[in-house]
């Protein structure tokens, strides 16, 4: 019989002001996974500890006749187990024991390419080290280890190897690349990176067979549970995957709680949970150290996205911490499905290279909105604690010119099904030591970031707040320590623009610049001592000066 663990009753936050949708998690209760008490170990099935045997046969069959007899635990004892990859069943528990230590092999021959997603397409990849579709009541539980020896399919670039390292490393095998500063297991692997969209699925490309000169590039991810119900991870430590490590996909009734993911700082596409088009779910307690992003939410991919249309929806995410990774909580790229309804308390994120992340481009279009984020500290962030961004992997079009107060124009696109949006999303207690930008926010022409609200900050970086392409941003009661100054927020072509309470740096230079004459419009800053600063409002070209607003204290 299911368990419910009603997210209802798991937190009571307080309410953001009336103007604002409450925080306290309006969720649907998630159903939870149970096991009989029946016990299968892999032993029993011929498994052999030492790291030497291959027991891919015998714990598949552990996982088979646990399955056959109704469900129950499939037992990984101590001890080091050397397997190939392996396929879940319903109902059944992979409970791996403290003192485990499930290698998965390194041989690519052990692994076969089938029909797949990868990053929001229909794909050919390796199959994934774990991996579970259609299932019911399926649950990794135990406080062992699961290696996925990631190194055995990674690209390695000079540039972030030390020179004895990397002689080794090319003493080793492989291949390099024609600028001889990356290495590449085998030749199979150089060839996909010549290859665009390599591994996708297209008209001309349809068959596995098609894919075949280039399988070793296709890494495998390290967990997949594609379409399933009742899903649980909890308490394993997952490390050195060949990509991306925990991948719920298209399931629901997802709980992922004490879990550790481990991945070497520079593996390539490594994000530690991705959950993609997921349904319900709580994720508590982990810990987080990978080379790509930590904990992040998708939803499938353009046209393939918008026509799967299954938000990622209804998670509560808390009490987790996040080392090194691209971003800490992250919304996108692939969100062509939308998001929507997720609750974020007590974060912490040190040292990953972006804070809060919400990353999209033109062409994705999906809508996220309703996300509520309570609690963040961070510290040591490379680029920005908090960033909105409309133009994910391509270069900036309004680049702040050096010694100029405009922006370039950027010329609207007609707005379709390929235009993302950004709404309905609120942010507080958050603290930042340590960043480059403490707020960005870029929109497109065609399409402002909407209703964004950041409450109760204190943010210490490089620079304050930059708002390009915005309607209806708040901030309250944030406190922007940035070392630059000239100016400490910069709004541009923006509207709605409501900054209360704003607490600065003494003698800043300009406290708010004020640009793009044709949308600048309803720019209040309120309850903010202006004395402080040596010039309180800079108005950029033709700007009206009734479209700023000064309330002084």
């Amino acid at each position: 019989m299911n368990k419910l663990l009603p997210l209802l009753s798991l937190l009571a936050l307080p309410c953001l002001p009336a103007r604002a949708q409450s925080f306290t998690p309006n969720l649907p209760a998630v159903q939870t996974t149970a096991f009989r008490a029946d016990t299968f170990s892999i032993v029993r099935h011929g498994a052999i500890p030492g790291g030497l045997t291959s027991n891919t046969a015998a714990i598949q069959q552990a996982i088979d006749a646990c399955s056959k007899a109704g469900g129950g635990v499939v037992l990984v004892p101590r001890g080091q187990w050397l397997t190939g990859p392996i396929e879940l069943r319903s109902n059944v528990n992979l409970h791996v024991v403290e003192g485990a230590l499930v290698q998965f092999s390194s041989k690519m021959a052990d692994y076969r390419l089938i029909k797949t997603n990868w990053e929001g397409l229909a794909a050919v990849r390796n199959q994934a080290q774990i991996y579970g579709k259609n299932l019911q009541n399926v649950a990794i539980t135990g406080r062992g280890v699961l290696d996925g020896n990631g190194a055995a399919w990674h690209m390695v670039q000079k540039g972030r190897t030390p020179e004895g390292e990397w002689k080794k490393l090319v003493g080793s095998g492989g291949v390099l690349n024609e600028k001889q500063d990356r290495w590449y297991p085998t030749a199979q692997s150089l060839k996909g990176t010549t290859i665009k969209e390599a591994g996708v699925l297209t008209p001309e490309k349809q068959s596995i067979e098609d894919f075949a000169d280039i399988k070793d590039y296709l890494r495998p991810d390290m967990l997949v549970l594609d379409n399933c119900q009742r899903l649980l991870l909890e308490g394993v430590t997952f490390q050195n995957s060949p990509a991306w490590t925990l991948h719920p996909m298209m399931s629901q009734d997802v709980v992922v709680r004490g879990v550790t993911v481990l991945n070497p700082p520079y593996s390539p596409n490594t994000d530690a949970l991705d959950l993609e088009s997921c349904k319900n779910g709580l994720v508590e307690g982990c810990t987080f150290n990978v080379g790509d992003d930590a904990i992040c939410i998708k939803s499938g991919r353009n046209e393939q996205g918008r026509a799967r249309n299954l938000p990622t929806e209804n998670f509560l995410i808390r009490n987790c911490k996040v080392y090194r990774a691209h971003g800490g909580f992250v919304i996108g790229s692939e969100m062509s499905g939308g998001a929507r309804n997720i609750y974020v308390q007590n974060l912490t994120f040190m040292g990953t290279d972006i804070g809060l992340r919400f990353k999209t481009t033109r062409g994705r279009g999906g809508l996220v909105e309703n996300i509520f984020i309570d609690g963040v500290s961070m510290m040591d962030i490379p680029g920005e604690a908090i960033l909105f961004d409309m133009y994910y992997m391509i270069k900036d079009p309004t680049p702040q010119v050096a010694g100029s107060k405009e922006r370039p124009v950027s010329p609207a696109k007609p707005v379709d099904e390929g235009t993302p949006q950004f709404r309905g999303i609120s942010i507080r207690n958050v603290t930042c030591s340590g960043a480059r930008t403490a707020i960005l926010v870029r929109g497109l022409p065609e399409m402002a970031i909407r209703n964004i609200s950041i409450e109760n900050a204190v943010l210490q970086s490089e620079k304050g707040l930059v708002c390009i392409e915005a309607d209806d941003i708040r901030l309250k009661n944030v406190t922007l320590r940035p070392t630059s100054t000239n100016p400490v927020m910069e709004v541009h072509n923006s509207r709605n623009i409501t900054l209360d309470n704003i607490t600065y740096p003494p003698a800043a230079t300009v406290l708010l610049r004020v640009s793009g004459a044709e949308k600048a419009q309803n720019v209040k800053l309120v309850n903010t001592n202006t004395a402080l600063a040596k010039q309180a409002v800079e108005l950029g070209q033709d700007v009206k000066k009734k479209a700023v607003t000064v309330s002084k204290r």
